[in-house]
């Protein structure tokens, strides 16, 4: 299998859950002159629908009213792989590992109350998930004071790169590179590859599947 075809997430659980931990989105729109506008934004992923919240007016509503068709984009860096990881006379073979979901759909401005509805409620539950909130309803005033966001995904695809495509020896050499640079991120980093720390050393618990 060429390396593209492993570096693609085949399980849709997979990407939802990715989708569901990761806070920024950047959502794509075309602009009156035909330019992309790219925004982050916060976001949630409901019923196989991305939502996003807005304000009532702004560029981004104007072009999806015009054009309906968007994109949407997550990822996040898992770790920086330092060239001298390969050469440390070589700097092009610095990399990266990481996760990220693309979409291609079609964006729409919800105006039903429902929908907007649990779309709030949806993301108050995703960004604050300790409570301590009055879940919103239909006839409250903020439901109108708020634009809703809506992508309908024609394709989602994503791709994932942990370590998954090297032989398990080059895989467990390359996580004892990583904890030996005990990077802000390494240890989830070697988590998400599948690997554990104990006291006797690292070892891999399981082998990751997307």
């Amino acid at each position: 299998m060429q390396l593209l075809g492993r570096l693609e997430i085949k399980s849709k659980e997979k990407i939802k859950e990715f989708l569901n931990k990761e806070h920024t989105g950047r959502i794509s729109s075309i602009d009156q002159n035909g330019y992309p506008q790219i925004i982050p934004m916060n976001f949630v992923f409901l019923n196989d629908a991305i939502y996003l919240h807005s304000h009532t007016k702004g560029e981004k509503l104007d072009n999806i009213r015009n054009n309906e068709k968007v994109g949407f984009e997550v990822d996040r860096e898992l770790e920086f792989l330092p060239s001298y990881f390969e050469d440390p006379k070589d700097a092009s073979l610095a990399d990266t590992l990481y996760i990220s979901v693309v979409i291609k759909g079609k964006g729409s401005i919800v105006e039903n109350r429902e929908e907007k509805t649990l779309a709030l409620n949806g993301l108050l539950q995703k960004y604050q998930p300790e409570g301590r909130y009055e879940p919103i309803k239909p006839d409250m005033e903020v439901v109108d004071e708020v634009a809703i966001i809506k992508v309908t995904p024609e394709s989602m695809r994503g791709k994932y790169k942990i370590g998954q495509y090297l032989q398990k020896g080059a895989r467990e050499e390359l996580a004892k590179k990583i904890l030996e640079r005990n990077s802000a991120t390494s240890k989830e980093t070697l988590r998400i590859m599948g690997f554990e720390i104990t006291d006797k050393g690292l070892h891999m618990v399981e082998e990751p599947v997307w």
